[in-house]
């Protein structure tokens, strides 16, 4: 067992996300950045699906009842066992009975922390993963809490170098247009692709909100409520575009100016508030 000495802002446990409900209206959930997710898993020993914890700015601590092997990637941030430092981006010895304390974020937004053996609580329709819209999944973790440990089947990677990419310092998202830019003027595409934008301190794991110059519409009507695929970026009528991520609902009814490849969403995990943002337009989805 872990127990949750400091839950911090928000930690949620995560794997790769619950697949092949979208028809049922559950969102898939599952690790912001998955790059992070997999290589804190890796190094911990872990299959790349196994369940971690997933912070938010703030970090986290718990108490480990049994000597695990951990490993923090994603956003850098200090990482101490019973108050000495220890590695990030590293395996991680934690005896029986210390506390691991991760830090707040020095860079980025969220930080991923792999248990030897994975967090096994009981999935629900195939996944672990917390997930903040339906609210399907394990509660975002509290004070107190006491989280179930699996056994470790895998063997910590102990890597002279482990390659992870930094937290940006402009978020660049490409843009596949369409289905529904004909419902924009041309202006509002070169707008989207030349205007800069900052990163909303209202975004949150369901979407990335900007701030800045809004989509100017040329169809004006209603839209019947449509599919919605991670990376969607929808129109409100407000003008400012909004990046769908891994809670997002599975329909919307706002235009859908274009679609950001999933590939590239991780640097949006990290995007903190007031980070420029710049959106890049595509022509051929193999450009992507």
């Amino acid at each position: 067992m872990l127990e949750v000495v400091r839950a911090g802002a928000l930690t949620t446990i995560q794997d790769l996300g619950r697949f092949g409900h979208a028809h049922l209206g559950v969102p898939r959930s599952g690790a912001l950045d998955q790059s992070a997710h997999r290589l804190a898993n890796r190094l911990a020993g872990n299959t790349p699906d196994t369940a971690a914890l997933e912070t938010t700015l703030t970090g986290v601590a718990v108490r480990t009842l049994q000597a695990v092997t951990v490993a923090v990637t994603g956003a850098p941030a200090p990482v101490r066992v019973n108050g000495r430092p220890a590695a990030w981006a590293s395996a991680v010895h934690v005896p029986a009975g210390a506390v691991l304390d991760v830090g707040a974020a020095v860079g980025g937004l969220r930080s991923y922390v792999a248990v030897s053996g994975g967090i096994a609580v009981e999935p629900e329709l195939g996944s672990r993963s917390t997930d903040l819209l339906s609210g399907l999944g394990p509660a975002p973790l509290r004070d107190g809490d006491h989280l179930p440990v699996g056994k470790a089947l895998g063997h910590p990677v102990h890597a002279d170098i482990a390659l992870c990419e930094g937290p940006p310092r402009e978020l660049v998202l490409p843009v596949l247009p369409g289905p529904r830019n004909d419902w924009f003027t041309d202006a509002a595409l070169r707008t989207l692709a030349t205007a800069r934008f900052t990163v909303s301190p209202h975004s949150n794991r369901i979407a990335l909100r900007v701030n800045g110059p809004a989509l100017e519409r040329a169809v004006h009507g209603e839209l019947a409520s449509e599919g919605m695929v991670i990376g969607a970026i929808q129109v409100p009528p407000d003008g400012r575009p909004v990046v769908f991520l891994a809670d997002s609902p599975t329909t919307g009814g706002y235009p859908v100016i274009g679609v950001v490849p999933e590939s590239r969403l991780a640097a949006a995990a990290q995007a903190t508030p007031g980070l420029p943002v710049r959106f890049t337009l595509l022509r051929h989805a193999n450009a992507a």
